[in-house]
């Protein structure tokens, strides 16, 4: 009678020295659950939202963005398994060619692009809408702490001045659009790149009052940014419906919510199922689902970047702490526009709101985070290294 030892008798023993093997036993898989979990939220409140959404649009299905959810969230997973499985210098190699079609997709959006709500950001193929601004974020990040890491060599590379030549090209390119929200986010996961990458207090100054001046100007040079500024400044004389509607459906919410399916004020706000996605689940789980939806984004970040400090390779660490304050920033704006702390910003909320540009970016993002962070011979510091040290028996 044979036996079987229970290295063997699991799926993915330490042994087990197939790629699927090594990516299981060298990933942060608690980084791997939280964001598994986030997606799951996802598809739940895409099936809360779509029926109000989709009555609001006419269309049959009442679960019509519900369905198309679960298609984006499969495509999201399997983009950032594949992603987590590359070694450093795929990813290096990933985010150059996605940096190069993106960007090319983009130069010919005034072109070919679809025009909604004033702006012209996407393109259309198949009855489906993709964003390429939303590819090229996480792509311009890795590019960027590529460039940094090389000029700290010293080997004649002008690191720091290719990495502004791709970020004043990718944030023109949105300017054009006009997309002002992408170009604020991208512009302060640059600066803390720049900053992290151990760049002069100076130089991170002066970008840091370029970028002030800019955004500034952003209100005089586009009236649909004056436009969302002077009615979050004075209420009283602008039509606030979409944000009131929200803060409403936060309220009526309380502790608990009315429970799944209950929203009432989801009827009433236009984005429920985009931007104000937040506000559809607060109204419908309450106060503490809000709070434990936003501890898992903090969850993300905070041990992104922890993890992100300890990586011993400059590149590494500058890349993979960008890629977590980028998802961080955005899940960031998304509350504070839900909660009217900022002006409004069509900015989603990561794995949560409706759209598949926004749901196969984010596993990108994360995708190339989590590889970027894989436990493997050398890539953290040698206190790290002490602790991890059965990891790589």
């Amino acid at each position: 009678m044979s036996t079987v030892s229970p290295s063997q008798a699991h799926a993915f023993a330490r042994s087990d020295r197939t790629a699927l093997g090594v990516w299981w036993w060298t990933v942060d898989r608690w980084m791997l659950g939280v964001v598994a979990v986030l997606i799951f939220i996802g598809v739940l409140m895409s099936f809360a939202a779509s029926p109000a959404a989709a009555a609001r649009m006419s269309l049959g299905d009442p679960f019509h963005f519900a369905v198309r959810q679960c298609v984006f969230a499969v495509g999201a997973a399997f983009v950032l398994i594949t992603m987590s499985m590359l070694d450093t210098k795929g990813v290096r190699r990933a985010a150059f060619f996605i940096w190069l079609a993106a960007i090319a997709v983009m130069i010919a959006l005034p072109f070919i692009g679809h025009n909604a709500k004033g702006a012209t950001r996407w393109v259309q193929f198949a009855g489906f809408t993709l964003q390429p601004s939303e590819f090229m974020k996480p792509a311009l990040i890795i590019l960027v702490a590529w460039m940094f890491a090389e000029g700290q060599k010293g080997q004649g590379v002008p690191g720091v001045s290719i990495a502004f030549f791709l970020y004043v090209i990718s944030i023109g390119l949105l300017l054009i659009q006009p997309d002002v929200g992408q170009t604020v986010l991208i512009t302060v996961a640059f600066g803390a790149a720049f900053w992290m990458a151990g760049v002069p207090l100076s130089w991170v100054m002066l970008l840091g009052a370029m970028a002030v001046a800019g955004l500034s100007s952003t209100y005089f040079l586009f009236s649909h940014v004056a436009s969302r500024v002077d009615r979050f400044l004075s209420p009283e004389k602008a039509d606030t419906h979409q944000v009131d509607r929200a803060a409403e459906a936060i309220q009526a919410g309380g502790f608990f919510g009315r429970g799944p399916g209950e929203g009432v004020m989801k009827r009433h706000v236009p984005d429920l199922h985009t931007d104000f996605i937040y506000s559809v689940g607060a109204e419908e789980y309450g106060l503490i689902f809000s709070l434990l939806l936003v501890s898992l984004f903090a969850f993300v970040v905070i041990r992104g970047l922890y993890r992100a400090m300890k990586l011993s390779d400059p590149f590494e660490q500058v890349a993979a702490a960008g890629l977590f304050v980028l998802v961080g920033q955005q899940a960031i704006i998304n509350v504070a526009v839900n909660l009217n702390l900022i002006p409004t910003k069509g900015m989603t909320l990561p794995f949560i709101s409706y759209g598949g540009s926004s749901m196969l970016a984010m596993g990108l993002t994360l995708g190339m985070a989590l590889a970027l962070t894989r436990r493997r011979p050398g890539a953290y510091t040698p206190t790290e290294g002490l602790a991890k040290a059965g990891a790589f028996a």
